[in-house]
């Protein structure tokens, strides 16, 4: 009885000693597993990490880089100063309203960018210069600039309105060529150093098509889209990038400058049979152009609401 009893121990001592083993390589097996999961969770995490890094911010090349942008009140050049800022670059916001430049500013900085109020008047040597001055004391050397400045005036020819020919020549185009002048330099520079340079100019579908009694208004936007066009030429071999973007239907001020009701009108009726783009949605134009590596050059782009033919 003793010795059966004794075998009966040796079994059941064996029998917990298995069971004992193998709780323990569950609880290895549990713990290996947990620590694979926490592994490929870490990893995957990790991941996600680098994703959101890379594409979390669409435009995150333009951190650093040095931006001016002229008519940038409102409109356009205000949502372009935005998405620039937004990105990581300085931006020094251009135009004649200071008030409406502080505002953009304040709004800015109050979303994390860095931002400069430059008031200025591009159809003016001195204060193209003076601003131009301004912004290197504050930022050192501009490395994108995007000329927006513009106005919009139509009036049939046979009106003769001179005072609009000139402002819209000024402008649309003078004012242009003083920014290109007051800038050139900074940008050649930059590219120089192997770093990337962008020249942005706002055109006009008007530069392609004719609208009735926007002649002289087409005419200096073709005079925009041909100068980029010629300035390809001469800045492309110095790896100094020349974009022509070419907005069609745009919700803009442009349409309050107008003071002939029955054009305003028929602006006003495109507008509901066609429906407009933003101004953010040309911003985030440019941020992508100018966001390309530095080799990539999209020299023309026209942008039209898809309704417009």
């Amino acid at each position: 009885m003793s010795h059966q009893n004794q075998g009966q121990n040796q079994d059941q001592n064996q029998n917990q000693n298995q069971d004992q083993g193998q709780g323990q390589g569950q609880g290895q097996d549990q713990g290996q597993n947990q620590n694979q999961d926490q592994d490929q969770d870490q990893g995957q995490g990790q991941n996600q990490g680098q994703h959101q890094n890379q594409y979390g911010n669409h435009y995150a090349s333009l951190a650093g880089r040095t931006a001016v942008v002229t008519g940038a009140a409102s409109g356009i050049g205000e949502a372009a100063a935005a998405l620039l800022a937004a990105s990581g670059a300085r931006v020094a916001l251009l135009a004649r309203r200071g008030d409406r430049l502080e505002a953009a500013v304040e709004k800015i900085r109050a979303d994390g960018g860095e931002a400069l109020a430059v008031v200025a008047d591009v159809t003016d040597d001195a204060s193209v210069d003076a601003a131009a001055a301004t912004i290197r004391a504050a930022y050192g050397n501009v490395d994108l600039v995007v000329n927006n400045a513009g106005v919009m005036l139509p009036n049939p020819v046979d009106d003769g309105r001179i005072d609009e020919w000139q402002r819209m020549l000024d402008t649309n185009v003078t004012g242009v060529l003083r920014v290109i002048r007051a800038f050139t330099g900074d940008l050649v520079g930059a590219a120089a150093e192997g770093r990337p340079a962008d020249l942005v100019n706002v055109s006009s579908i008007a530069a392609h098509i004719a609208f009735p009694n926007y002649g002289v208004y087409g005419a200096t936007k073709a005079a925009v889209t041909y100068l980029s066009q010629a300035l390809r030429i001469e800045f492309g071999p110095r790896d100094v990038r020349v974009t022509n973007v070419e907005p069609g239907l745009t919700e803009t001020e442009l349409a309050t400058h107008l003071d002939n009701d029955e054009l305003a009108g028929q602006l006003d009726g495109m507008f509901d049979a066609i429906g407009g783009l933003s101004a953010a949605e040309i911003a985030d134009v440019v941020a992508y152009a100018t966001s390309r590596p530095r080799h990539v050059n999209l020299r023309q782009i026209m942008v039209l609401p898809t309704r417009q033919a």
